[in-house]
């Protein structure tokens, strides 16, 4: 089987996957949904695949290795339940109402975005991978009284990319791609933010090259600069959000409005305004670390733990 079969067949059966589970979940009880996912993410941390030791290595460095080996992987499996309730609760959000969601939502620093909103100017809200932002979207929606723009990368294959853009369409939200839309996405952002808008924008993971250097939890890291270089660019307020689960439902927490214009040039205000991002998602972050989904490296210098059987499995035994 040549590599391009194997990749076509991967892809489609993942588009699959994604489709059966939108389909099945939905026609659960959502106590019998709930327990099934929960035990899924309790399985995924014993499995220890790569993506549940990158997890644990991020959470100690969010911790400050304050916690032992045990009490890590115990966070690790909190974490990773916390992101299947998330996988959970996106495949039946569309079923779920709106008001149920507005009513389960816990929101702490309104104010900030209300003295934003009541200025007139545009929002551009921007998140880290935490809690559940498709919930916090629901939630937007109805605060704003209408849509918000966001941008989606371009997923493989091109059916699975159309599933999740007609899912969060479905939840009111209006999805930009990221790459191979007719404008440049930031093109279409910076009209819409001109016109007082609002876009919501995951930030707390640079996937492309370059970025802006940041200290995050004490390390080295880079962020996509491209949130506060639009709020920049038209007068819209740039405001961090942290999205969290409560026990039954959601927390979302804004902070201050963080400042870009101002004297000094346009490249130095950018970085300094996302290391303000920084620091604010590093308070929310640290409230409840197993929300936080990243599964993801961050750090050049923090790569995912070694396997259970390997040099870290021998170093705790000793």
């Amino acid at each position: 089987m040549t590599g391009t079969l194997r990749a076509r067949l991967t892809a489609g059966a993942t588009d699959a996957g994604f489709a059966a589970g939108w389909h099945a979940v939905r026609m659960l009880p959502e106590p019998a949904a709930r327990g099934a996912f929960d035990r899924a993410g309790r399985w995924a941390a014993g499995r220890d695949g790569k993506g549940t030791r990158q997890l644990r290595a991020n959470l100690r460095v969010v911790t400050g290795g304050a916690l032992s080996e045990p009490e890590l992987a115990e966070l690790t499996t909190r974490g990773l339940r916390s992101y299947a309730r998330y996988w959970q609760e996106a495949f039946r959000l569309p079923t779920l109402s709106s008001q149920r969601i507005v009513t389960g939502t816990e929101v702490i620093g309104l104010e900030h975005v209300q003295k934003a909103r009541d200025s007139g100017r545009g929002l551009v809200m921007v998140l880290p991978h935490s809690g559940n932002w498709d919930a916090a979207g629901v939630w937007f929606i109805d605060f704003l009284g209408g849509p918000f723009m966001t941008v989606a990368e371009r997923l493989k294959p091109e059916s699975l990319y159309r599933r999740f853009l007609d899912y969060r369409e479905s939840l009111g939200f209006r999805v930009v791609p990221l790459t191979g839309g007719r404008r440049p996405s930031t093109d279409v952002l910076r009209d819409w933010l001109s016109e007082g808008g609002v876009t919501c924008l995951l930030v707390d993971r640079n996937l492309g090259s370059g970025g802006v250097p940041v200290d995050f939890f004490g390390r080295p890291a880079t962020m996509p600069g491209g949130a506060a270089l639009l709020a920049s660019q038209t007068g819209a307020a740039l405001i961090p959000t942290v999205c969290q689960f409560t026990e039954r439902g959601w927390r979302l927490i804004f902070s201050p409005e963080i400042p870009v214009d101002g004297p000094g040039r346009l490249k130095d205000r950018v970085g300094g305004a996302m290391q303000s991002v920084a620091d604010a998602f590093v308070d929310g972050i640290a409230r409840q670390p197993e929300d936080w989904h990243m599964l993801g490296r961050i750090w050049p210098d923090v790569a995912a733990d070694p396997p259970a059987s390997g040099p870290r499995a021998d170093s705790a035994r000793s």
